[in-house]
């Protein structure tokens, strides 16, 4: 969706999403069936033996189409208990892994560091994206949210594989 140029657009406000809850927004309607089975994969119990219940908040409303990642990050800039948003995106659909993409919620601002200080993060920021297949979605929400790992992590395991794709462990 393109707007005229000087206005901004303005999502819906999410609601109901538990902290423990994953949230993953559809901005791709193109494939109803594809985003059934990344849907259908999300429900899915996870941990290494399926011993944890899915716990995901879907937002699946027109709405959202065509948002891009940092529109996103916008809508959800209020919500202090999420750290990480997943987007259901084109590439998501047509990709055959369904990929979604992750999306760190938590930056900070280069203007408000002290260069002196903080040399190293002004030349090297956090990595604020990165692909991640739906059956690892839950293992990198309650991992940052809880601080169990950060998300650098998961991005930068992401980019050692092939595909640059998170895979779950």
């Amino acid at each position: 969706m393109t707007m005229p140029e000087g206005l901004e657009r303005v999502l819906p406000e999410i609601v109901g999403r538990d902290m423990f809850d994953a949230l993953v927004i559809r901005s791709d309607f193109s494939d109803d069936e594809s985003w059934a089975a990344v849907v259908g994969e999300l429900r899915r119990p996870w941990g290494p033996d399926g011993e944890f219940l899915a716990r995901v908040h879907v937002v699946d409303a027109p709405a959202w189409s065509g948002a891009t990642a940092d529109e996103v990050l916008a809508a959800v800039d209020e919500d202090e208990d999420l750290s990480v948003a997943f987007l259901a995106d084109r590439h998501t659909m047509q990709s055959p892994t369904r990929s979604l993409l992750a999306l760190s919620t938590v930056w900070e601002d280069e203007g408000d560091l002290d260069p002196v200080f903080y040399q190293e993060l002004v030349e090297s920021p956090e990595p604020r994206e990165f692909r991640t297949v739906p059956a690892a979605v839950h293992s990198v929400h309650v991992n940052v949210t809880l601080g169990n790992m950060g998300f650098a992590e998961f991005a930068t395991t992401a980019s050692a594989e092939p595909d640059r794709v998170l895979r779950p462990v």
